[in-house]
């Protein structure tokens, strides 16, 4: 066959096959055309699944009569003109193929009108002939496009179609994801004559929580993050069964490899968890490519890595920094079988100690146990009184001749017998002569450690409080002067009070591993200490400079400093404590010099003689 020049309806069917998929496809052509007509209202109505009819009609500023025939030409374009204007598209359509497309493949009518007409018109163009027809209608200013017959001149195009209910899911699919792109636009979507969804015009964060639900945006942190000209922002979470996930770019919603890459790696800890997020990235036009795909579903970026690495470090600060985690209480596992269920499992009433509606029910032997338990968890035990009180409560004589095999060997269990009899305890310990902190028994509150230790064979009994345990090893750690570069420098507004304070700060916080300075009203804030890189210092700074700045009568040292932002960084991680992760703890802490440690905050003694006593009297 001789080389010759395809025929222009032929061209346009070849060109369909890139640009129309299915109803779908033609809908997000059409909806990106009336957006980029300045509409602020779109209706969508569908008749079996968009195959059927596809009708959109919006309120933008219409075509005029002289142009609508050329509107179907294939690259008949309004929205570039030079070579220059594809550095910079600001348009979400630019290419001029759409309707030359839809129209080589379905019957379209195309009725339009502008403000300054006084009436409308109307163009027909029918599969290959590609003949266009104008005519006067009656129109509002806008425009409205319609498509019948999807495919009924390429049978074998439409024999790939799917079902009715799986077109129209993709078609709203669409719809949710340009709904949220554009919260300032109403968009109305019929099918089959029922209205399925109305999104009304309203704020970006309404808008967000209509589409992805409260649910999401109860457990998301809502991310906001600027440096030079790129701009993220949007709401981020990882949870173990939703899967939304909604990128843009410049308003246009993107697919793109290298954006996936970095998300991947910003949840890469998060492995048994779903990505979850709705983020807005925007960019000068002139540092991003959308001309790389028929579909526009991926884009190329000019600085590709810096891109890469700040939307990395956005998601992953926001991730690590305030993620809300649900409330969930630890199910503390008795040590011992003869004690039976925990008590301190369950919540306790903050009226009385504990009632019986919520005393799970149990073996009455165990009254007794559960009594001891409680002493050992209470720092201050609860009166002998209120322990009668409850075994009163569970029909229980108090005799002490009463106690049965079970509750002997509970008390056995946790004070055994020895050559020589226990010593009382000092109330308050010497904390320069505890140098091993023991072995850990149980955890008996959700955050209180049981140790226990030996000391001239006679044994000692202690209560950790863990959270303030690990705050004191962070604080410690953070003066060791580890520090770590940004791999985008956080750039922030700050006044003049605030300019002084920093400067006047900036010996202790270049000790902790800070590295930042200031030029213009303007902090850039470069290094950060190590263990701390993955705060999110977008709100942590802020919090810290606030902090240093309320202290004006006194001045702060390093140790300080570290005590605030460990307080911060282990705020914001909510840890299930267990045996396991209790002996790193432990190793830690034995490893840090002692006069730092301040034992008396966390660690507590028990009296065991008085306590034993107590019980036994």
């Amino acid at each position: 066959m001789a080389i010759h020049i395809l025929s222009p309806q032929l061209a346009n069917q070849i060109a369909a096959g890139e640009v129309v998929e299915r109803p779908a496809s033609v809908i997000k052509e059409l909806v990106e055309n009336s957006l980029d007509a300045g509409s602020n209202q779109i209706d969508i109505d569908l008749e079996q699944g968009g195959c059927k009819l596809i009708r959109i009609r919006d309120n933008g500023c219409g075509i005029a009569k002289a142009e609508l025939a050329l509107a179907l030409a294939r690259h008949a374009t309004s929205k570039i003109s030079t070579l220059d204007d594809l550095d910079s598209i600001v348009s979400l359509g630019f290419r001029g193929e759409a309707l030359a497309s839809i129209s080589s493949v379905a019957r379209l009518t195309l009725t339009s009108r502008t403000a300054e007409q006084s009436e409308a018109w109307q163009v027909y163009a029918e599969g290959r002939d590609m003949k266009p027809m104008i005519k006067p209608a009656a129109h509002p200013v806008g425009s409205t496009v319609e498509v019948l017959d999807l495919f009924y001149n390429t049978p074998a195009r439409r024999r790939f179609l799917k079902t009715e209910k799986t077109e129209f899911m993709h078609i709203e699919e669409f719809v949710r994801r340009i709904a949220l792109a554009r919260p300032d636009v109403t968009f109305n979507l019929q099918h089959n004559g029922k209205l399925v969804k109305q999104y009304r015009s309203s704020t970006l964060e309404k808008r967000v929580e209509l589409v992805c639900g409260r649910a999401f945006m109860q457990k998301a942190v809502k991310l906001d993050w600027q440096h030079d000209d790129l701009l993220i922002q949007g709401w981020v979470t990882s949870s173990e069964s939703s899967d939304l996930q909604y990128f843009y770019v410049n308003g246009r919603v993107i697919k793109d490899k290298l954006l996936n890459h970095a998300l991947r790696q910003a949840y890469i800890s998060r492995t048994n968890e779903q990505q979850s997020y709705v983020v807005f990235l925007h960019i000068d036009p002139k540092q991003v490519d959308v001309n790389v795909h028929p579909a526009k579903h991926e884009v190329r970026f000019h600085e590709a890595r810096l891109v890469h690495d700040f939307v990395y470090q956005a998601i992953v600060m926001a991730l690590e920094s305030n993620l809300p985690v649900t409330e969930e209480i630890a199910t503390i596992t008795p040590n011992r079988q003869a004690a039976g269920e925990n008590i301190f499992n369950q919540k306790i009433s903050t009226k009385s100690y504990q009632t019986n509606s919520q005393l799970s029910k149990k073996n009455s032997n165990y009254a007794k146990e559960n009594a001891l338990y409680g002493q050992l968890v209470n720092v201050v035990p609860p009166s002998q009184e209120i322990i009668q009180s409850e075994l009163k409560k569970s029909g229980l004589s108090v005799e002490k001749n009463e106690i049965t095999e079970p509750q002997k060997a509970v008390i056995e269990a946790l004070f055994p017998k020895r050559n020589i009899p226990l010593q009382t305890l000092q109330k308050q310990l010497d904390s320069s002569s505890i140098v091993q902190f023991g072995r850990v028994l149980t955890i008996i509150q959700p955050d209180i450690a049981l140790l226990e230790k030996y000391e001239d064979t006679q044994q000692k009994l202690m209560l950790m409080k863990l959270p303030i345990a690990k705050q004191k090893v962070t604080a410690i750690k953070l003066l060791s002067q580890d520090s770590e570069k940004l791999l985008i420098p956080l750039t922030i507004l700050i006044n003049h009070q605030e300019q002084q304070v920093l400067s006047s700060y900036q010996p202790q916080l270049n000790f902790l591993g800070f590295d930042f300075y200031i030029d213009k009203a303007k902090l850039y804030l470069q290094n950060v200490p190590k263990m701390l890189r993955t705060m999110n210092w977008q709100q942590l700074l802020p919090a810290l400079i606030a902090f240093i700045s309320d202290s004006k009568n006194e001045v702060l040292d390093p140790t300080q400093i570290a005590a605030w932002l460990a307080n911060q960084y282990d705020d914001n991680r909510t840890m299930i404590w267990s045996v396991a992760k209790v002996i790193p703890l432990l190793a830690q802490l034995e490893e840090v010099d002692i006069n730092l440690l301040q034992q008396e905050s966390f660690l507590y003694p028990i009296d065991i003689q008085s306590l034993t006593q107590s019980i036994l009297s």
